[in-house]
């Protein structure tokens, strides 16, 4: 999979990198090589299913869409 990463110069000094497709999965870094590997861990996790994400109702149903 790949994904657009924004990386840029923080004020403060050192380096955020979000994703605009994942919202809310940002992190950062004092170096630029610091924030990419912290935001490939931060995309993996974000990614990690959960337990609880996967307990529906017996009534769910899964359905399938095209976009």
């Amino acid at each position: 999979m790949r994904l657009r990463v924004i990386l840029e110069p923080s004020e403060e000094g050192g380096y955020t990198a979000l994703v605009p497709s994942l919202p809310g999965c940002i992190s950062e870094g004092e170096t630029r090589e610091e924030a990419l590997r912290n935001i490939q861990e931060a995309i993996e996790l974000y990614l990690e299913p959960v337990d609880d994400d996967m307990r529906f109702s017996e009534r769910a149903e899964f359905l399938e869409v095209a976009v």
